[in-house]
């Protein structure tokens, strides 16, 4: 029987302990003698700290120590960051708590040892800090002007400037040109917008727990962290440890989204913590820490310029991005703008390209990698602004997508960015998500609805998408100077009994790794689906790895597991030859059999691995194991695509939004587990539109976070969903053997512009070209009453297109909506 793992649709290996209670998370460890921290942290976004008292907390009952910035400055150096983007980029000094001086409300201050979690907490409200408040810098327009200084030592709150120019890199014309033309010639048009993409929150299910151990010959740190190799060698080179004495576990994870792709100071506090007591301790955050003090993602403001002929076809893209990186750079927080700058293009035919970003300090927790990293961004800019182009010219935006997409047959297609996208086939996946949403029968109902001043009206929203997945190849990543590269590791083991263990340095939290791996190694090897085990988030077993972020887990790691169980199969080829008594040039391998060729003469893998195990009788000079490593490195990135379409409905008179129907078509290349790639796009699906309807991080004028609790931060559920209507294209990737894609970010990157696209669809008639996200009630309202006085006043339709005229608007109109999660204004 033929084996055909790869493409069955089995449920996950994982699941049965995870929702049935028995699974491990770091906050269920519990080691004897374990001591408890508690955080103490600045109720200030920007603060001198004049006085630190913390004598009524070392007396409290229970306490161990109570330690200060000044405690342990000398033992750790600044907080790492492992992409300066630019030779001259500055970098504030991050402390794991703060000395002297603190930069954002949630930066801790002190912390609290104690034999119990309470007696810690307890204790911890009584530690006394002075502050003298100064100035702070919140909005990005505000950090660009320099008046006032998220460091004053910086002297400025620039960051670096990255710029990207296909002139100057010869991948495309110069856009300057392109847009001076469309600015002078009648048959041209050029189009200018600016647009906001707000602070979001991971939200991971899990909080954020660390449990350290340094009592045994090996310091053992057990982390909710998605990035265990990472966090290993950062934790060395932060603290002077030799990598060989830090082994880190992450056990069940409940999530990151990037949330937990970091190095944090509660990681770091926690093992300075238990190496000067000698004791196992443990700091567990609570739901309003996480939420104010892990770090956030998104945070732009995007100015684009895009020139076209008046019949459609796109000349030029200027892109300049102001983007806030918070009070600190944080592992990869600088770089995270630079992965969007290669996607602006998207899936379009832009002859010339300049893109420029400037990354700002503000006085808010830092920003860093938040599911997408930087090609949501991107990918919302240009989907919004394809819309606006097709409303500028009066062309059906399906049309105008057609008009400069990269046709299927040009693939390999090199970009205006200089990168090769492998495979692709836009038309087919439109064409399916057409279909399957009556794009023509809700075109139609749209304008019966126009006609009729229905007070609820009819939005389609488009979103036609690439990305760039497998964040992996090495020499790119050292071009744009990240300071790692992006391999992956993987060992596959035959076991006597004929099972096989793999090992993988992928690190998942949430994706099923489990369950895809053993369908990998399955197939390749002919064994059976139940007989394959795989093991990951221990460095002490899985000792090399870079873990899973950017969709890169399949496309990098798993081709890491084909080619060691490749690995295997060679070395059991000698042996089967051996065994057989003939030659290898005459041996087949399938379905886990080597067989002489024509003849019925055969030996399983599994009984060639039992007589390695004995080791009575092989081949001169062969080592008994069949046990092989293997690294990979691809020579390109992954390019997923799809199509995404929303009918919105919304009710002019109190501006609810409805979302009545999604469609989404992806292309993420072959697939090997139907079940797990539809979980992710539900998933994904559900984080986008909530940056579009519902989530944002909201500071006020002082810089506390307001949206501190999930009453305020809204995560919607599945009630505030409707039921997805999805489906697949598959195009093979070319650059791995496997054909796949990645998956993980899909439906997040694409959903934010699709609904917020149709939002501004519905009553782009009634004078409203933009409505910043997330697009609440009270938002969608103002920005009707705004256009509706502007048709009063005879002068061009007005818009909510800044925080500043949002607020202004909401304000005079008192429009702030309460009541239902969805009507909530953040």
């Amino acid at each position: 029987m033929t084996v055909t793992e790869i493409g069955s649709p089995r449920r996950r290996k994982e699941d049965q302990r995870l929702i049935t209670g028995r699974s491990r998370f770091t906050d269920n460890i519990v080691l004897p003698g374990m001591l408890h921290l508690a955080m103490v942290r600045s109720p200030f976004a920007h603060a001198r700290i004049t006085n630190l008292d913390t004598s009524d907390a070392a007396a409290a009952p229970g306490v161990v120590a109570v330690l200060s910035g000044a405690d342990i400055q000398d033992l750790c150096g600044t907080l790492p960051n492992a992409w300066p983007i630019t030779p001259d980029q500055k970098s504030p000094h991050h402390p794991s708590i703060a000395v002297n001086h603190v930069a954002f409300a949630g930066e801790i201050v002190a912390v609290v040892v104690a034999r119990s979690k309470s007696a810690a907490q307890d204790a911890a409200d009584t530690v006394d800090v002075d502050y003298e408040e100064l100035p702070v810098v919140l909005d990005l327009e505000e950090a660009e002007k320099d008046e006032i200084l998220a460091h004053p030592d910086l002297g400025t709150n620039r960051s670096a400037l990255w710029i990207f120019d296909s002139g100057e890199a010869g991948t495309g014309g110069n856009v300057e040109e392109a847009l001076s033309q469309a600015r002078e010639a009648d048959d041209e048009i050029l189009v200018e917008r600016t647009y906001y993409q707000q602070r979001l929150i991971p939200a991971f299910m899990e909080p954020r727990s660390t449990v350290v151990d340094p009592t045994g010959e090996q310091t053992t740190m057990w982390s909710s962290t998605q990035v265990p190799h990472i966090l290993r060698l950062m934790l060395a080179l932060t603290l002077s440890i030799p990598e060989s004495k830090v082994r880190v576990i992450a056990p069940d994870v409940g999530g990151g989204f990037g949330g937990k792709l970091q190095v944090t100071p509660e990681e770091v506090i926690t093992m300075i913590v238990a190496r000067r007591t000698g004791k196992p301790c443990k700091y567990t955050e609570t739901r309003s820490e996480s939420l104010m003090a892990a770090h956030h993602g998104r945070g732009q403001v995007q100015r684009l310029s895009l020139s076209a002929t008046r019949d459609g076809q796109v000349t030029g893209l200027k892109v300049q991005l102001l983007v806030d990186m918070g009070a600190y750079l944080g592992l990869v927080t600088s770089g995270v703008p630079i992965l969007g700058a290669f996607m602006f293009p998207a899936i379009y035919k832009f002859p010339s390209y300049r893109f420029e970003c400037t990354n700002l300090f503000t006085n808010k927790v830092w920003t860093d990698a938040y599911r997408g990293a930087g090609r949501p961004e991107a990918t919302f800019a240009i989907e919004r602004l394809m819309d606006d182009l097709a409303a500028e010219l009066d062309m059906d935006p399906i049309e105008l997508r057609r008009k400069n997409w990269i046709p299927h047959e040009e693939f390999p297609f090199t970009s205006v960015c200089g990168l090769e996208y492998d495979s692709g086939n836009y038309e087919a996946a439109t064409a399916k998500a057409l279909e399957l949403f009556g794009y023509d029968e809700l075109r139609a109902e749209q304008q019966r609805r126009r006609d009729e001043g229905d007070p609820v009206q009819l939005g389609i929203g488009i979103s036609t998408f690439t990305e760039m997945c497998g964040l992996a190849p090495s020499r790119v990543l050292g071009s744009l100077d990240y300071g790692a590269g992006g391999w992956e590791y993987a060992q596959v083991r035959m076991l006597p009994t004929g099972n096989v263990e793999v090992v993988t340095g992928t690190s998942p939290h949430g994706q099923g790794h489990e369950t895809a791996w053993s369908q990998i190694v399955a197939d390749r090897l002919g064994v059976a689906f139940e007989n394959v085990e795989v093991l990951h988030g221990d460095t002490a077993i899985a000792q090399r790895g870079l873990d899973t972020y950017g969709s890169r887990s399949l496309a990098v790691g798993g081709m890491a597991v084909v080619a060691a169980a490749d690995k295997v199969i060679a070395k059991a080829k000698v042996i089967a030859a051996h065994m057989l008594e003939a030659s290898e040039d005459d041996l087949e391998f399938a379905e886990g059999t080597f067989t002489v060729r024509g003849t019925d003469q055969g030996v399983a893998l599994g009984d060639i691995a039992l007589a390695v195990f004995a080791a009575h009788d092989l081949p001169d000079g062969v080592e008994a194991s069949l046990d092989s490593d293997a690294t990979f490195d691809p020579d390109n990135f992954s390019f997923p695509h799809g199509t995404h379409l929303a009918a919105i409905e919304v009710d002019t008179e109190t501006g609810q939004v409805t979302l009545r129907k999604y469609v989404c078509v992806d292309d993420i290349g072959n697939v090997i587990n139907p079940l797990i790639v539809e979980g992710q796009v539900h998933g994904g699906l559900a984080q986008g539109i909530a940056q579009a309807l519902y989530e944002e991080a909201v500071h006020d004028e002082s810089g506390t976070l307001v949206t501190g609790s999930f009453v305020d931060y809204l995560v919607p559920s599945a009630a505030d969903l409707p039921s997805f209507v999805t489906d697949r294209t598959e195009t093979a990737s070319t650059t791995n053997v496997l054909g796949v894609k990645g998956v993980g970010e899909a439906g997040t990157i694409a959903s934010t512009p699709a609904i917020v696209n149709g939002v501004i669809d519905a009553v782009r008639h009634l004078g409203v070209d933009d409505i910043l996200m997330p697009c609440s009630p009270s938002r969608v309202w103002a920005a009707l009453q705004g256009a509706e006085k502007g048709r009063g006043a005879d002068a061009a339709a007005p818009t909510v297109n800044s925080p500043e005229v949002a607020d202004r608007d909401i304000a005079s109109t008192g429009a702030v909506q309460t009541g239902t999660a969805q009507g909530d204004e953040q």
